[in-house]
């Protein structure tokens, strides 16, 4: 079935009041998207982050009548003539055409990131099998990328992991499948819960990967860290992340911009030898040893 699209830069508009009146004449889909390539971060369950420009599109049947469509949401989102652009799009089967443009991705010497409808041939391999989905984390941001990378050079076998902010599960499902024997996983994220645990078991490692709601519920200690969030949160959970660790246990913090990598690397400075260890686009992952001294012990 064809569809008819109907798309225009928000520019100041309330996004609720633009979802609202594109649904009351109609649409079956509404997108928001970006206009300038800015970078939005990973938002809170029930936060709505939008970019300073921000392009709405809404899709209506394909019989539809664009021209008494624009003119009516003129009139409901008060639009000068000519804001509304119209386009008749032709069916087609949209996941193949966004899955034909994601592709195997390797990290480090042996980890592999690969949809499900490529193959890896190299001997040795080790391959996550992952396509994308609702919850963050294929390996194709930097952040998860430097992860990856060091889970590939640095995990030992047998280590037990945590893996704070999991997103779609990509960073523990590829350390069990590396050698470790167990990972807690933890989100806000519902979504990312049930994608951590749908992946697990589609890779099967789900026996070895618990997907948890409650933070009470992370064990006390694990042998190795990880949380790819971002600054700000990093920042606040130093002395929670450092209560998780016994001496010599590892920590690895992304989500860091550039600027941002000293500030964090000083709060995590009493309990952590830390610096940074990899560097990619403008962002920055640390990686530390915990200490055994009457800081690290606290």
């Amino acid at each position: 079935m064809d569809h008819l699209a109907l798309s225009f830069e928000l520019r100041g508009l309330d996004p609720g009041r633009a979802e609202a009146a594109c649904l009351a004449l109609g649409a079956l889909a509404i997108t928001f998207s970006d206009l300038r390539d800015d970078a939005v971060l990973e938002p809170a369950p029930g936060e709505v982050r939008l970019w300073p420009a921000t392009r709405v599109q809404a899709l209506y049947a394909g019989d539809a009548d664009p021209g008494e469509l624009i003119r009516q949401l003129n009139g409901l989102l008060g639009l000068s003539p000519g804001r509304i652009a119209s386009e008749l799009l032709a069916d087609r089967a949209w996941e193949r055409e966004w899955l034909r443009d994601f592709h195997a991705l390797r990290f480090g010497v042996r980890l592999w990131v690969c949809p499900n409808h490529e193959q890896v041939d190299q001997p040795g391999a080790v391959v996550v099998r992952l396509d994308p989905g609702l919850a963050f984390g294929t390996g194709t941001h930097p952040t998860t990328a430097m992860c990856l990378e060091w889970l590939d050079a640095q995990l030992q076998p047998g280590a037990t992991l945590i893996d704070y902010g999991c997103g779609s599960g990509v960073l523990g499902i590829a350390a069990l499948l590396l050698g470790a024997a167990r990972v807690d996983a933890y989100d806000i994220d519902p979504q990312a819960l049930l994608a951590t645990a749908e992946n697990a078991a589609a890779n099967g490692v789900g026996a070895h990967l618990i997907a948890h709601a409650d933070l009470a519920r992370l064990p006390a200690r694990a042998d190795v860290l990880m949380a790819n969030i971002l600054a700000g949160p990093l920042c606040e959970l130093a002395a929670d992340f450092a209560a998780r660790l016994d001496p010599g246990g590892a920590i690895v913090l992304a989500g860091i911009l550039d600027g941002q990598a000293e500030a964090v690397a000083d709060v995590y400075a009493p309990w952590f030898d830390i610096a940074p260890c990899l560097e990619r686009e403008g962002w920055v992952a640390l990686a530390g040893t915990r200490k055994n001294d009457e800081h690290g012990l606290s």
